[in-house]
C-alpha cells in the first residue's frame, strides 16, 4: 500500500508518516519499481500501535522504546502516565480557578486583570510582607480579589500578621460566606480547622452565624470554644454551656467569663448562666481549680440568684472557694 493510501485510511498525514520514518518508528518495507514507499500489513499494524501509544500521551521517543524494547515495563510507563496526567489536570484546575477568580472580581479592562493576577500571585508569595500587602490591597476598587481566593489564602496562612490581613480583608468584603471557610472546619488539619473558625468569627454581621452554631458541636474543643467566643459576643445564648465547659476546663476561661458576662443582658439570661455555674459547682466529679474558676466567673453575674449562691459558697467545704466567694461578695456590695 503506497504512502497515499495509507495516509487516507488511516488519517495519519503523508507527512508524518514522513516524520516517524525520519525517526526510524516506522520503515516501509519496500519501494516500487518507481521508488515510492509500499506498506505491508505489518507496517500498517505499527502505525496504528504508534498511534493508540501517542493516544495515551507518550512522546515520540517513550514510543519508540515501548515497540522496540523488551525491557520497556508497560506497568512502569502506565503509573508514570497516571502521575503526569494528574499533575496536568492539577495544573489545568488551578488555571481555572484562577480565570474564575479574575472573572468574579469584574475585571473593566485588561489592566483590571493584570492588577488581579498581581494580586492573586501576591497571595501565594514565599514573602509574608508581601502576601500582607496583598491582603491589605485586596478589597481596592479596581479589580478586588474575589472572597475564595482570600478564604483559601486565609485557610493556608501560618504567620499570624498575614492572617490578621486576611480575616480584615474578608471582614470588609460584601460576598456571603465563602463555602471554603465552610468546609475548612472538617479538615483533617487542626491548624486549618482552627483558621477556619477564627476566620469566620471575624466577619461582622450575622453571615456567619449559621456556621458558628453548627461550630458548637464540633468534636475539635478548639473549634467548639473558638466558635462560643464569638457567639458570645454577639450576644447567642446557645453558647451558655459551651462557655462554662470552657471554664471548667481551664481553657480560655477568663475570656469565657467575659463572655459569659456580655450574655447576662439578655432578659433571663443571668439566671440560666448562674444555673449553669452552680450545676458544675456541685458536680461531684468537679476538681478544685475547676470550682474555683467557677466561682470567679459566678462573681461577674447579676442578679440576685447569682448573690445567693455565693452566699451558699462563703462556707463551702473547700477554704479557696469559700475564701474567693466571700471576696466576690463585698465587691458586690452584699454582705
Amino acid at each position: 500500500m503506497l504512502i497515499g493510501e495509507v495516509a487516507r485510511r488511516s488519517g495519519i498525514s503523508a507527512r508524518m508518516l514522513r516524520h516517524y520514518e525520519s525517526l526510524g518508528l516506522v520503515r516501509p518495507s519496500s519501494r516500487t519499481g518507481s521508488g515510492y514507499r509500499e506498506y505491508s500489513g505489518a507496517d500498517i499494524r505499527r502505525i496504528f500501535h504508534i498511534e493508540s501509544l501517542r493516544s495515551l500521551g507518550l512522546s515520540l521517543k517513550e514510543t519508540a522504546r515501548a515497540l522496540d524494547d523488551p525491557a520497556f515495563a508497560p506497568a512502569a510507563l502506565v503509573g508514570d502516565l497516571i502521575d503526569r496526567t494528574r499533575e496536568r489536570m492539577a495544573a489545568e484546575e488551578r488555571l481555572l480557578t484562577r480565570l474564575s477568580r479574575i472573572d468574579a472580581a469584574g475585571p473593566a479592562d485588561w489592566e483590571d486583570v493584570l492588577q488581579a493576577v498581581a494580586l492573586l500571585q501576591a497571595l501565594a508569595s514565599k514573602s509574608a510582607g508581601a502576601r500582607q500587602r496583598a491582603a491589605l490591597a485586596a478589597t481596592g476598587e479596581t479589580a478586588p480579589v474575589p472572597a475564595d481566593a482570600l478564604a483559601e489564602a486565609a485557610l493556608n496562612e501560618a504567620d499570624p500578621n498575614v492572617a490578621g490581613a486576611l480575616r480584615w480583608a474578608l471582614a470588609r468584603s460584601d460576598d456571603d460566606v465563602p463555602p471554603l471557610l465552610a468546609q475548612g472546619l472538617d479538615s483533617p488539619l487542626p491548624a486549618v480547622r482552627e483558621r477556619a473558625v477564627r476566620t469566620l468569627a471575624a466577619l461582622p454581621g450575622d453571615r456567619a452565624t449559621p456556621h458558628l452554631r453548627d461550630a458548637l458541636a464540633h468534636p475539635d474543643e478548639a473549634v467548639r470554644g473558638c466558635a462560643a467566643l464569638a457567639l458570645g459576643a454577639r450576644g447567642h445564648t446557645e453558647a451558655v454551656p459551651a462557655l462554662v465547659g470552657m471554664i471548667v476546663a481551664g481553657r480560655n476561661d477568663t475570656d469565657a467569663a467575659d463572655a459569659l458576662s456580655v450574655l447576662c443582658d439578655a432578659p433571663g439570661t443571668a439566671d440560666e448562666i448562674t444555673d449553669a455555674l452552680v450545676t458544675h459547682l456541685t458536680a461531684d466529679a468537679t476538681r478544685p481549680p475547676a470550682r474555683g474558676r467557677l466561682t470567679q466567673a459566678l462573681g461577674d453575674i447579676p442578679g440576685p440568684r447569682a448573690a445567693r449562691a455565693l452566699a451558699s459558697l462563703t462556707e463551702d467545704d473547700d477554704p479557696a472557694v469559700a475564701l474567693t466567694a466571700t471576696y466576690l461578695l463585698r465587691l458586690r456590695g452584699t454582705e
